[in-house]
């Protein structure tokens, strides 16, 4: 499967948006951000692809000031 992982520097807007997926029931993981992407707080949320659009909105939605990227 492909996946996405969704960067924040803020440890609480990452959990934050992780609660959000929970909510919508979509599969997720909590993942140590990968060292090339040294971007963050330490922890990113790892999603499939075909949702990437779907976190786009909510991050634009909810308006996180922290978000990094997603890649």
């Amino acid at each position: 499967m492909n996946y996405i992982i969704v960067v924040f520097k803020a440890r609480t807007e990452t959990l934050s948006f992780a609660n959000i997926l929970r909510g919508y029931n979509i599969p997720f993981q909590i993942i140590n951000t990968p060292r090339n992407l040294n971007l963050s707080c330490g922890i990113s949320v790892k999603m499939p692809a075909y949702k990437r659009e779907l976190a786009q909105q909510i991050i634009s939605h909810k308006h996180f000031e922290s978000f990094a990227g997603i890649f």
